[in-house]
Formats: C-alpha cells, sequence, structure tokens
C-alpha cells in the first residue's frame, strides 16, 4: 500500500475535530461544484458526486450548503466557473507529486504551488511527467476493530474489490472504480461505516525515504493542502507509520 493512503487515513481520523472546519467545508464544497459540473447533477448518476456528497454529510455540512454547491456545480446558479486542475512535480528524494486543485484562476493556483513546491526542495514538472506512475482507484478504510478479517475479506472480493490489507489499526481496500460503489455498499449493508471511502491515485510503486526526507516531506503536502485552491495531494514516497503517526498529533 501506499504512503499517500495510510497519511490519508490518519487525517481522517482527525477531520472530525479538525479546527480548520471552515477550510475543510471550502473544500468539499468545490468537490462536489466540480463533481457536478462534469457528470450532472443526478447523484444516483454520478458515482463521484455521490461520494462528495456523503463526505460532506459525514462532515456535518448543512443540507442548504450542499444542495447550493450542486446547482452551482450543474449551472443552476450563476458564479465563477470552478475547474479541476492537476499539476505534477518532484518532492525531496524525487519522489513524485501529484497536485488536484479545483480553482476559479489557474495563474493564482500555479503560482501557489509552485511556490511551496519550490521554496521546499521540489520542483514543477511539464504535464504527464508522473501521473503515469500512478493508477486511479477506489479506496475504503475500515477500522480492524469493526469486524474479523477473514468476514470482511469475503464481504470485499464477493463484491469486486481488487486487494486487501491491515495497515496498522485499519483494513484498507483498493477497487477499480467501475466497482468501488457497489464494493462500498456491500460494506454498509452490513453495518459497518467506512472511515474513509474516496477515489483516490495510488502509485505503482513508491520512493522510501530516511526520517529527515520523511518529516520534511509531510511538511510539503500539509502545506499544499493548506492552499485554498488544493483538493488532494498524491505522493509515491513510502513513509515509516509512527513518523506519519507524530505528524499527525
Amino acid at each position: 500500500m501506499s504512503g499517500h493512503s495510510k497519511w490519508a487515513t490518519i487525517k481522517h481520523k482527525k477531520a472530525a475535530t479538525d479546527a480548520k472546519r471552515g477550510k475543510l467545508f471550502g473544500k468539499i464544497i468545490k468537490e462536489i461544484t466540480v463533481a457536478a459540473r462534469l457528470g450532472g447533477g443526478d447523484m444516483d448518476a454520478n458515482p463521484r458526486l455521490r461520494t462528495a456528497v456523503a463526505n460532506a454529510k459525514s462532515a456535518n455540512m448543512p443540507a442548504n450548503t450542499i444542495d447550493r454547491a450542486v446547482k452551482k456545480g450543474s449551472g443552476e446558479l450563476g458564479g465563477d466557473m470552478i475547474e479541476e486542475v492537476t499539476y505534477e512535480g518532484y518532492g525531496l528524494g524525487g519522489v513524485a507529486i501529484l497536485v488536484v486543485t479545483a480553482t476559479d484562476n489557474r495563474n493564482r493556483t500555479v503560482s501557489e504551488v509552485r511556490a511551496v513546491l519550490t521554496k521546499n526542495g521540489g520542483s514543477m514538472g511539464e504535464t504527464g511527467c508522473v501521473n503515469w506512475m500512478f493508477d486511479k482507484k477506489g479506496l475504503i478504510a475500515i477500522p480492524a476493530e469493526a469486524i474479523d478479517e477473514a468476514e470482511l475479506m469475503d464481504i470485499v472480493l464477493e463484491a469486486g474489490a481488487e486487494d486487501m490489507s491491515l495497515e496498522d489499526d485499519v483494513f484498507e481496500i483498493i477497487t477499480s472504480l467501475e466497482d468501488f460503489e457497489q464494493v462500498k455498499e456491500a460494506i454498509e449493508k452490513r453495518g459497518l461505516e467506512p472511515a474513509m471511502a474516496e477515489l483516490t491515485m495510488i502509485p505503482q510503486s513508491t520512493v522510501k525515504l530516511d526520517a529527515e526526507q520523511s518529516r520534511s516531506m509531510l511538511k510539503v503536502m500539509e502545506r499544499l493542502e493548506d492552499l485554498e485552491d488544493v483538493q488532494k495531494v498524491y505522493t509515491n514516497c513510502d513513509i515509516a507509520s509512527e513518523i506519519m503517526e507524530a505528524m499527525a498529533e
């Protein structure tokens, strides 16, 4: 499993008490808007929108806020157009970095992303320079204490999951994009609530970083994610769980 998935799981555990709740809401609203613009406002026909709205509800976002974001994305409400743009680059140790943004001003966004990378030992790359190193997959995390491993394995494999592994105290399930929803539904039908369920980018291989590089890389990821327009940051670095736990506290 990638370092990204473990890092994402740790951050998800913190989300409910995150002091930057307002910023979290802003990112979720943009994701809903982009999802509705790309796939339409009907959640039954738009899996990405369905996932975004589920994440909004788990963050206790008001229903009217969700509704406005969907209508803005589907064109029912006016306002500046928000588009999804992915930037590619490199970090310490030559690790690959993908930065997914939702923006109404590309010039502002690329300038902010470039500044974070260059000030922290990284660099921007050309389009396509690292994207090929990642596969788009579904990622579902289930607390290990919630269910027996063999039972969960039976559930997810029968529903079409590609892989399942135990990372620390969390079962991480990988699916294809096409099977993500049905695997998630199979899990929920058994009364299990995922700690995280999202479409993500999984690296085909990882780059091992030492402790100092790991801490620096995680700070870069946090600084990128703190940017208003940044939605997701993916990397192919392999970072020890204890370092990520310490940074997440």
